[in-house]
Parts: C-alpha cells; sequence; structure tokens
C-alpha cells in the first residue's frame, strides 16, 4: 500500500461511513452522539461521513438534541445566527415500530426540520429487518419515492443460507439490500463465504447494498468486539477486504472462490489503493470504475465509530 493519502483512498471512503453511535457497542447517548456526528461533519474527512442513523421512536430525542448543532439558523438565547452553509443532516431512520406509525413520525420530522430555525436535517433513507420477500413487498408498496429504503434479511439468509429469494425481491426496485457484518459476540459474524454469497447474488440481481457492524477496521483481523474491560473478542470483516472485493465482483467479475480469498485476506498490504488504481493484488480497477461502483452499488455501511477506521486508515499511512 501507498504510504500517503491518495485518490485511490479518497474515492472508496466517499461517503462510506454511516455513523451509528447510538447502537452497540458504543451505545452512547443521544447528546453524544448528535456531538460526535456534528464534528465529523466538519473535520477534516468530512466526505468519508454519510448519515446519522437513528431509530424512528428516538426522532424526537434527534430534534432535542441535535437541532442546535444543525446547519441552519437557529434561535439561541433571544438572538438569531446562521451556523454556517453546510448542508443539512441526512439521517437514516431504522424502522423499529409499526410502520405505517414510522411513516407518519418521519414526515413530521422532515416537516420540522425543512425550516432553518430548526435546524436543518432530514431522513431521507429507511432501513428495516424483514422475515420473508413477500414483507418487502408489502413494505414496498408503503414506501414513499422520496426515501431510499434498505432491507436487512434475517439471520438465517445469511450465516449458511441462501439469500438470493430476498434479494429477487428486490430485483427492479429503488431499494437496497442489508448485510450484518457482526456484533458483539463471535457467533454474529458471518464467515467470508457467506457475505462472498450475498455480495454475488446482489450482483447477479443488479441490486445495491449496504453493510452494518463488525466493521470498524480496514483488513479483517481479530479484535476487541466491545469497549467493556474484558470484552470477547473475534475476527472482524474489514472494509477494505468488503467494499473492494464487491467492486472486484462488479467490475472485474471475479467468481465466488476468489472473492471469498479477498474477504478472507488479512494483509493489509495485499490491498492497492493508489491515485489511479484500487484492487487486491493483482486484479486491480480504476478509480473511476471504483467510483460509479460506490455510486450504485456498494453504498456504504453503518459504523457506531468513525473514529476507529480513520485512526485504522492513519496507522496503515493511507491518511
Amino acid at each position: 500500500m501507498t504510504t500517503k493519502t491518495n485518490k485511490g483512498v479518497g474515492t472508496l471512503m466517499d461517503g462510506l461511513i454511516d455513523y451509528a453511535g447510538l447502537f452497540p457497542p458504543s451505545r452512547l447517548p443521544m447528546d453524544k452522539a448528535v456531538e460526535n456526528y456534528a464534528r465529523a461533519t466538519r473535520s477534516e474527512h468530512a466526505g468519508f461521513v454519510n448519515r446519522f442513523i437513528c431509530p424512528v421512536t428516538k426522532l424526537m430525542d434527534l430534534t432535542e438534541h441535535g437541532a442546535m448543532l444543525m446547519p441552519g439558523t437557529f434561535a439561541t438565547s433571544g438572538y438569531r445566527e446562521m451556523a454556517d452553509d453546510l448542508p443539512g443532516w441526512s439521517v437514516s431512520a431504522i424502522i423499529d415500530a409499526d410502520l405505517d406509525e414510522c411513516l407518519g413520525v418521519i414526515d413530521e420530522f422532515n416537516e420540522h426540520h425543512r425550516h432553518e430555525e430548526h435546524g436543518l436535517a432530514g431522513v431521507d433513507a429507511l432501513e428495516m429487518r424483514v422475515g420473508s420477500p413477500g414483507e418487502i413487498d408489502a413494505a414496498l408498496d408503503m414506501l414513499p419515492d422520496d426515501i431510499s429504503p434498505s432491507f436487512e434479511f434475517p439471520r438465517e439468509a445469511i450465516i449458511g443460507g441462501d439469500p438470493r429469494g430476498f434479494v429477487a425481491a428486490l430485483a427492479g426496485n429503488d431499494a437496497l439490500a442489508k448485510i450484518r457484518c457482526g456484533g458483539i459476540t463471535p457467533d454474529l459474524f458471518p464467515a467470508p463465504a457467506d457475505v462472498a454469497r450475498f455480495l454475488i447474488a446482489c450482483h447477479q440481481a443488479d441490486v445495491p447494498f449496504k453493510a452494518t457492524a463488525g466493521l470498524h477496521h480496514p483488513v479483517r483481523s481479530e479484535q476487541n468486539l466491545t469497549y467493556e474491560d474484558r470484552p470477547p473478542r473475534g475476527v472482524m470483516h474489514g472494509f477494505l477486504n468488503v467494499f473492494l472485493g464487491a467492486a472486484l465482483v462488479r467490475v472485474a467479475g471475479i467468481d465466488e472462490a476468489t472473492l471469498v480469498k479477498i474477504l478472507d485476506e488479512t494483509d493489509p498490504k495485499a490491498f492497492v489503493l493508489t491515485d489511479t488504481d484500487a484492487g487486491w493484488r493483482d486484479l486491480t480497477i480504476n478509480l473511476l470504475e471504483l467510483a460509479r461502483v460506490r455510486e450504485s452499488f456498494a453504498t456504504g455501511y453503518g459504523s457506531c465509530s468513525i473514529k476507529e477506521p480513520l485512526e485504522d486508515l492513519r496507522g496503515l499511512g493511507l491518511l
């Protein structure tokens, strides 16, 4: 790998991370989570950060604790000031109650935060778990056109299972498949072969995807799984493995066996990120191709930490 920040890193990381600080293992209170997100969106690497992930049932808390940190014009202590000219916060809402009721709450949130004096923000994506392909069909009939949905498949369809029926339900719709790549115990991590099956299925059906959980680090490695004093440890997937692997599936047409090797790679030097190319070992694509994959196929991942991915990239000499 190159030892300086380069265009390859910027292309790969552009809007890659949705911030999920409210969720395990961080489990931050709302005030701390919004402070972290606000700081990240104003940082040197703000372009790496995309949406703030929030359960629908906590959107009112987001308004209460986040409004004064959102871009826009705020009423504070009897006077008004323009905070900055950044775009409003993009929010991905986790459906954690009845879908129809959640959509009503989302509408109220979006209407409230259309106005600068309330802080500019909007839910433009939602994420929900489904137990069957039929649930996807039912949800798609209810969702508004201006919100991008992601559907998380059940664990048994991913770990040792077959996700193709769920992926097929998304084909031809403006929706994403979502894969959970880990958790707070080792058994929650799908094997490289499981992730490979999912990525290949999405590619074959032309369905974009996002990932969540277990991707705090660039390269596959054994890590602490929580922030406890004596945390459980396990082998975590790397976001370079997953997203560069997905790009090579999409552009270079690598087969499933090769993708498993990429997902199982633990040597950081095996990955290529330069000013012109990106890939794994002797399999590379150009950065225009990578950008297209990131935009239309491998869209990003949710992480409860922004600090850890950046620190690891610095440790590899990439930032």
